[in-house]
């Protein structure tokens, strides 16, 4: 039997279960339609979203235009967080890739419960820390990483949130993304990506079945992605 998509880890996701328990006790319901956004960067940040069903994007766009996806996100996965902690403006900006069934939790919902358990505070500051030793190997891969090195990453992150094994290693990501999806998460133009894919597929390290990517060999990918 497939085994569901991993969870994306974030610092609300990772917090003692009395404490999630409590706040999304308080959520309110929130849907959106395929292509709607859900917040832009330079929003103000009210509060944080946890994904009941459907998928979102997470990204940025340069003054020119371009887009980097940050982050493609399905169903446990929470967005938004930072904005209950410090009120800033939201650093991203979230649409739905498809129609999606979200739950809101307010900072004034989370300020109520962190009252009750103070002592999660001490939890969020090592949460903190894993994610600036997170975004640093980032960084270091878009300093470092080759094109074919950055695609690599790419897929691997999908397959690890999406990936069911299929049997004999092979690796399918259950969640249908395009060359331009995959181009603005490895922060590469879509004509090097597709001349990677169809390299990679010509040598039988990947392989696309019904509009999926399908890692047929996810050691070779692995390689390619080292620095």
């Amino acid at each position: 039997m497939a085994k569901p998509p991993r969870v994306p880890e974030s610092l609300l996701s990772l917090l003692p279960p009395e404490f999630s328990a409590a706040l999304f006790a308080a959520a309110r319901p929130h849907r959106l339609k395929a292509d709607q956004v859900l917040f832009t960067a330079g929003d103000p940040g009210d509060g944080c979203y946890r994904i009941e069903q459907g998928l979102l994007k997470v990204g940025v766009v340069s003054p020119s235009g371009g887009e980097r996806i940050l982050a493609i996100l399905g169903p446990g996965a929470i967005v938004g967080e930072l904005a209950i902690l410090d009120a800033q403006p939201r650093s991203a900006s979230v649409t739905a890739a498809r129609d999606s069934e979200l739950s809101f939790i307010s900072r004034a919902a989370f300020e109520d419960v962190a009252q009750t358990y103070p002592d999660i505070y001490r939890h969020i500051v090592s949460l903190l820390a894993r994610r600036l030793r997170d975004t640093n190997a980032v960084v270091a891969g878009m300093s470092f990483l080759s094109l074919k090195g950055r695609v690599a990453q790419a897929l691997l992150s999908l397959a690890e949130a999406f990936g069911n094994d299929v049997g004999s290693g092979r690796i399918l990501i259950r969640q249908k993304v395009t060359q331009a999806d995959l181009a603005a998460m490895a922060g590469i133009a879509r004509e090097n990506v597709s001349r990677i894919l169809n390299e990679w597929m010509r040598q039988k390290l990947l392989s696309r079945l019904a509009g999926y990517y399908c890692l047929e060999d996810r050691s070779a990918l692995e390689r390619e992605a080292e620095m």
